[in-house]
C-alpha cells in the first residue's frame, strides 16, 4: 500500500491559503480519482477539492473552518501502488494566524482557581482556537480568559463556533454575570502583583477586553457571511492602497439602444444566447484600452505592469446580495457573439455557484453596471491589483438639445452616465477623464446599421 498526499491546490494568483468549508469524505471511505474529497474558500471564490488518486481516506489532517496555507498536506489516501509517494506532510499542524502581542502590563491572579473553571478549561490554557472563534470572540468583546471558560463540544474539547455563538447568545439573556465576575477579579487585582508577559501564560490571567458595544432601540443583529467579511476586508484594504479618483461624462446610447432591440431576437434565434448591453459596453472598452493602454496596468512599488493581455472583469451580483467579479480572459480577440457568449455563461454560472477559481483571476480592468437596480451613477471602488474600474448607471429617456447643421432642436434621446474611479498615483486625471470621454464617444458613435 502507498500512501499519496492530498495538497491544498493553487487557487490562483495572490491567493495564499484558503478556508475548509465542508469534507465530503471521511477516514476509512473509498474514493476515487476526481471526486470530490472537500470544499473550500478563498477570498476570491469558492471551490471543489478533488481527490487525486484511488483509495482509502487514511487520515484528515484539518477541520472546518481552520486556514490552510496552498501547499499544505491536508489528507492521506492510501492506494494500491507499491511504494509511498510522500510519507512526511509538509504541514502537519492547523495554521492559525495570529498577530504578535505586544507587552502588556498585566495583572496576575493569586488566588486559585474554581473547580467550575478547571473543568471547563480542560486544565490546559493553550487550546486551539480557530480563526473563526478568535474573529466572533473579538467582534463580541469576548477576553481569552472567557474563551478558556468555554466548554467546547469539539475535538479534545476544542470551542466550535455553535459554542462561541452559544456562550455570547447566554451571556446577554443573563446580563453579563460572568463580566460581573471578571470586573470583580480586576478590581482585587489592584492589590496584586504587576508582571510584565507577552501573552497569557495561565487561565488565570485577566485581559482589559472592551465591553460589548450596547444598541438602544428595537433593533437586530445579524452576523456577516463569510463572503462579506471577504469582500469588506477587500474593499477597505483597496481604499487604503489607491488614493481613489472618480470622473463623470454621459453618453448618448440611443443608436446603441435602437440597434440592440431591433436585433436581439434574431440574435438570440441564431446564436442561442441572448445579447445584453454588457458585451456592447466591453466591446467599447477594449477600443479604448488600446489608445490608452496605461489604464490597463497594475502598480508593483514603483513598477508600472502595463499588461498586454486585456482581460475584462464584470461585477456581477448573486442572489445573496453579495458581489463576484467573473473575469473574460482575452476579451479583445473574442467579436460581440464570443463577448455575449462569454458573459452570459459567467454571470450565469456565478448565480448558480458553478464558477471555477481560474474564473475570477487575472482581471485586468473592471466594469460594473450600477444601473442594474436603477442607480443613475456611482463611485466604485477599485478591484485591487488593477488601476481603474468603470461604472455605467441605468438608461433613461431625456430631452435633449441636438445641433444639426440647419439648427438646434430638442429631442428624446436615451442617455447614460458614465462613471470612473482610477488611482491616482499612476493615472491623473487628465488621462482618466480622456479614457472615459473616449468610452462614451465610443457608444455615441455606435452604428445604427451594424451587421449582427
Amino acid at each position: 500500500m502507498a500512501t499519496v498526499d492530498l495538497i491544498m491546490p493553487k487557487l490562483g494568483e495572490s491567493i495564499t491559503e484558503a478556508t475548509i468549508l465542508k469534507w465530503h469524505k471521511a477516514p476509512g471511505d473509498l474514493v476515487k480519482m476526481d471526486e470530490t474529497v472537500l470544499d473550500i474558500a478563498t477570498d476570491k471564490v469558492d471551490s471543489e477539492v478533488p481527490s487525486t488518486a484511488d483509495g482509502v481516506i487514511e487520515s484528515i489532517l484539518f477541520k472546518i473552518n481552520d486556514v490552510v496555507p496552498v501547499g499544505s498536506v491536508i489528507a492521506r489516501i492510501k492506494t494500491e501502488a507499491a511504494e509511498t509517494i510522500s510519507s512526511e506532510p509538509m504541514i502537519t499542524q492547523p495554521f492559525r494566524e495570529q498577530p504578535q502581542p505586544a507587552q502588556r502590563a498585566v495583572v496576575v491572579e493569586t488566588v486559585m482557581p474554581t473547580a467550575k473553571a478547571q473543568s471547563a478549561s480542560n486544565g490546559s490554557s493553550n487550546r486551539f482556537y480557530s480563526p473563526l472563534v478568535l474573529n466572533i470572540a473579538a467582534n463580541e468583546g469576548v477576553s481569552m480568559t472567557e474563551l478558556e471558560a468555554i466548554h467546547g463540544t469539539g475535538n479534545e474539547g476544542r470551542v466550535t463556533k455553535k459554542d462561541i455563538l452559544q456562550y455570547v447568545a447566554q451571556r446577554k439573556s443573563e446580563g453579563g454575570s460572568l463580566r460581573s465576575e471578571m470586573r470583580s477579579y480586576e478590581q482585587r487585582g489592584a492589590q496584586q502583583e504587576i508582571a510584565v508577559v507577552n501573552e497569557p501564560a495561565t487561565p488565570l490571567t485577566t485581559h482589559h477586553s472592551p465591553l460589548p458595544a450596547t444598541y438602544s432601540g428595537n433593533v437586530e443583529i445579524i452576523e456577516m457571511d463569510r463572503m462579506r467579511k471577504l469582500i469588506a476586508d477587500h474593499m477597505v484594504k483597496s481604499k487604503h492602497i489607491s488614493p481613489h479618483v472618480t470622473s463623470f461624462t454621459e453618453a448618448d446610447v440611443t443608436n446603441l439602444v435602437l440597434w440592440r432591440e431591433k436585433v436581439k431576437k434574431e440574435f438570440e434565434k441564431r446564436e442561442s444566447t441572448k445579447i445584453t448591453f454588457t458585451p456592447l459596453f466591453i466591446e467599447a472598452i477594449i477600443k479604448c484600452i488600446k489608445k490608452f493602454p496605461l489604464i490597463n496596468c497594475s502598480l508593483d512599488g514603483d513598477k508600472i505592469i502595463i499588461k498586454k493581455d486585456i482581460n475584462i472583469g464584470m461585477a456581477t451580483a448573486l442572489p445573496t446580495g453579495n458581489l463576484i467579479v467573473p473575469v473574460i480572459k482575452n476579451a479583445d480577440q473574442l467579436n460581440l457573439v464570443g463577448l455575449s457568449k462569454q458573459v452570459n455563461t459567467l454571470a450565469d454560472n456565478a448565480r448558480n455557484g458553478r464558477l471555477k477559481a481560474d474564473d475570477t483571476q487575472g482581471g485586468t480592468f473592471t466594469l460594473t453596471n450600477v444601473g442594474t437596480f436603477g442607480s443613475l451613477m456611482g463611485t466604485p471602488i477599485i478591484n485591487q491589483p488593477q488601476v481603474a474600474i468603470l461604472a455605467v448607471g441605468a438608461i433613461k429617456k431625456r430631452p435633449m438639445v441636438i445641433e444639426t447643421a440647419q439648427g438646434d432642436s430638442i429631442a428624446i434621446r436615451h442617455m447614460m452616465y458614465l462613471s470612473m474611479s482610477y488611482d491616482h498615483r499612476i493615472v491623473d486625471g487628465s488621462l482618466g477623464a480622456t479614457f472615459l470621454s473616449s468610452v462614451a464617444k465610443e457608444l455615441e458613435n455606435f452604428n445604427p446599421e451594424r451587421e449582427v
